[in-house]
């Protein structure tokens, strides 16, 4: 019998997010440049690997074989035959690839897919911001498509998104305005400071906004601290 929830690999995020990542809907992981949101998005395929499932993961700023080598230790050969990888190169290529990715989720053999990741869903999507409304209707797409794959396959959605600076709101927010804010049904903020990563809940259905725990990057995932 499947819960409604899917492990992360990491027992700290599994608790900030109430039991882990919920099946049929979008968690977005969003922070700075090299504050773990790809280690924590590998954490928990390998996760889903290492349960007997297959993971679909599209990667737009260039997956790391290495990286993902260090996180599956002795078992990365194995896992990664059962790790689906998809690298866009553009925007609308981008938008192409999760559709293509349906092909995956339809096959129901001995190994279905248990996790869609994206990382990131807004690095190709900064290149079209001069196109304006036009951009966001094409992110809000993609968004849409991808939580319609979520519901229609009882599986969740991991996305990492990018920052940037709301001058109005003074403070510093996840790219895609409510396209991704509104369609994620829970979000995580990374900081990091003086070589300590924190996670704090921004969004949640059910547990208090502020939640946070603490941790730095090791050379097989995180370790809290």
């Amino acid at each position: 019998m499947k819960t409604d929830r899917v492990g992360t690999g990491s027992q700290a995020l599994d608790d900030l997010l109430g039991g882990g990542l919920e099946r049929r809907a979008i968690t977005q992981i969003y922070g700075e440049p090299a504050s773990g949101k790809s280690t924590l998005c590998l954490m928990a395929a390998v996760a889903s690997l290492r349960a007997g499932n297959s993971v679909v993961f599209i990667d737009t700023e260039g997956f790391s074989v290495e990286r993902f080598a260090q996180i599956a230790g002795e078992d990365a050969g194995a896992l990664a035959d059962r790790l689906y990888l998809f690298e866009p190169l553009d925007f609308a290529q981008q938008g192409t690839m999760i559709a293509d990715s349906e092909g995956l989720l339809k096959r129901n053999g001995h190994a279905p897919v248990g996790l869609l990741v994206m990382d990131s869903a807004t690095a190709l999507y900064r290149t079209e911001l001069d196109l304006g409304r036009e951009a966001i209707r094409k992110l809000s797409h993609h968004m849409i498509r991808l939580l319609g794959l979520a519901k229609k396959y009882d599986i969740p959605v991991l996305i990492t998104n990018q920052i940037y600076m709301d001058v109005e709101r003074d403070r510093v927010a996840g790219l895609g305005g409510t396209a991704l804010e509104h369609l994620s049904k829970a979000i995580i903020r990374l900081e990091k400071k003086d070589g300590v990563r924190r996670a704090m809940l921004r969004k949640h259905r059910s547990r208090p906004e502020g939640l946070s725990f603490d941790f730095v990057i090791t050379e097989d995932g995180i370790r809290t601290v």
